[in-house]
């Protein structure tokens, strides 16, 4: 397993000759399958077209380099419509927001991991304010351009740690005398607190009747969060689209 940022600026070694293709300039991510499917490649000689590299046609990912057999696993994108469509989807993953299925937003991806024999995106790293959670990609829904989406419940299933994933049992042990939906909604509202705790909007923020509900260039407080949360989810949307 690679982090996505391990892979980047790797150089490319054909196996055949020892020469140097490349390195690798980009991830090109598949939202449907939730997988890498080709490596984009920088190289001085490239400056019109764009060049890639199948994840089928790798052979290894080392700590050092990328190996392929030879030079011809090498294709232009411009000539293979379906990997061009996925270059311009520029599904990034890493620095997206994280949201629910019911709409609560509960983080920021910092990093993802790859299996690098078959390309597929087996976890996320996730930020919130002062934590690092790691997430399972079995709770994804949708790689979006902006957004991830991924199951109500999900937060139940942070992580402390990489290792930690194997285990089936979820992070937050439910109280007794609360609800399963009770406790996640809590958990996500307290994790969104510590995620959006003393960022600055940017623009005001009104409630569904129009009424100002945050000032532009607030810095916002557990109160503000809070009103949004109460507000309604697009309310509560609209606040984590304007703050910096």
């Amino acid at each position: 397993m690679k982090k996505s940022a391990e892979m980047k600026a790797l150089p490319i070694i054909s196996i055949n000759d020892g020469s140097e293709i490349g390195r690798v300039k980009s991830l090109v991510i598949n939202p449907e399958k939730g997988s890498v499917d080709f490596l984009t490649i920088e190289h001085e000689d490239w400056q019109v077209s764009v060049k890639a590299i199948p994840f089928k046609k790798v052979v290894g990912i080392g700590e050092y380099a990328v190996t392929v057999e030879n030079e011809s696993a090498v294709i232009d994108l411009n000539e293979i419509p379906i990997a061009n469509q996925l270059v311009n989807k520029k599904i990034k993953i890493s620095d997206t927001r994280v949201m629910t299925r019911k709409g609560q937003m509960i983080g920021n991806i910092q990093e993802f991991y790859v299996d690098d024999e078959t390309g597929a995106i087996v976890s996320l790293e996730l930020q919130s304010k002062d934590n690092t959670y790691f997430l399972a990609t079995e709770h994804v829904l949708t790689f979006g351009k902006d957004i991830l989406i991924v199951n109500e419940d999900a937060v139940e299933y942070f992580k402390d740690s990489l290792n930690q994933l194997s285990d089936p049992e979820p992070v937050f042990v439910e109280e007794v005398e609360a609800t399963p939906q009770q406790h996640g909604l809590e958990t996500i509202k307290s994790k969104q607190t510590e995620l959006l705790a003393g960022k600055r909007v940017t623009e005001d923020i009104y409630n569904l009747e129009g009424d100002l509900l945050i000032a532009k260039g607030s810095s916002l407080s557990e109160s503000d969060i809070k009103a949004a949360q109460e507000a309604g989810p697009s309310v509560f949307v609209d606040l984590t689209m304007n703050i910096k």
